[in-house]
């Protein structure tokens, strides 16, 4: 891992691969709402709603995932001082906070029709409202503080305590009576979904994976060239 502290040799690196990660991205989203909108059968009970479930679930998955990636990397940051750890996690934030976004929207689309009410305090729905906020409060503490040794130190201390939420979200179906419905994919006892469905979630499963490490590595890009830029200013005050 330290091989790739240099951050001369990750964005030699990122700069390499974004170009096919966006291809490989636009070809698995092609691919997945092919399937979505035209090959996917309508469901016996959710008519042509269940297609939201194609969009929503892979944005779940990944919002937690992102938020899972930021307390690893917070985690290597504290225990490694790895020096592109809090650039990973802080770049990641802004992009998980938008897939969380997407997942609580299109969740609210679905549940108008299915529920009869765009909101529902639900353990599940309720737990991941506070995903969101644990994002947005992780994006404020970047944003307020203008010390940046003392900003990565609080905003690691947030990735790793309000991890504490993904197994919460994971398993709230099970430890509460929600309205939510349990895990159909990833189940011991294997998907319950049908598999004229199932492919084309899991495809869209992959390109969502695929944006996140595509844009991952453009905001990582980005953010390594504004610290650079703002040691740049530093060191011209310092000498003037």
């Amino acid at each position: 891992m330290q091989k790739f502290a240099n951050p001369a040799l990750f964005l030699k690196l990122a700069n390499a691969l974004i170009p096919f990660a966006w291809a490989l991205t636009a070809v698995l989203f092609a691919g997945g709402l092919y399937g979505a909108l035209v090959t996917s059968p309508a469901d016996y009970q959710q008519g042509e709603t269940v297609r939201i479930m194609y969009l929503h679930v892979p944005a779940a998955w990944i919002a937690m995932f992102a938020y899972g990636f930021m307390a690893l990397a917070s985690a290597t940051a504290l225990i490694f001082r790895h020096p592109l750890a809090d650039t990973a996690a802080k770049s990641a934030a802004p992009l998980g906070a938008v897939f969380c976004f997407l997942a609580l929207a299109t969740g609210s689309i679905w549940g108008k029709p299915m529920w009869g009410a765009w909101w529902v305090w639900d353990a599940r729905l309720t737990s991941f409202f506070i995903l969101m906020l644990l994002y947005l409060g992780y994006i404020a503490i970047w944003q307020a503080i203008e010390d940046p040794h003392l900003a990565a130190t609080i905003a690691r201390i947030v990735a790793l305590v309000g991890s504490i939420i993904l197994p919460i979200i994971k398993f709230s179906v099970e430890w509460w009576n929600t309205l939510h419905q349990p895990a159909s994919v990833l189940r011991m006892d294997g998907p319950s979904i049908d598999k004229s469905m199932l492919w084309v979630l899991l495809v869209m499963a992959l390109a969502y994976t695929a944006l996140f490490i595509t844009l991952l590595l453009v905001s990582m890009r980005s953010e390594i060239a504004a610290r650079k830029l703002r040691n740049l200013r530093l060191s011209e005050i310092r000498e003037s």
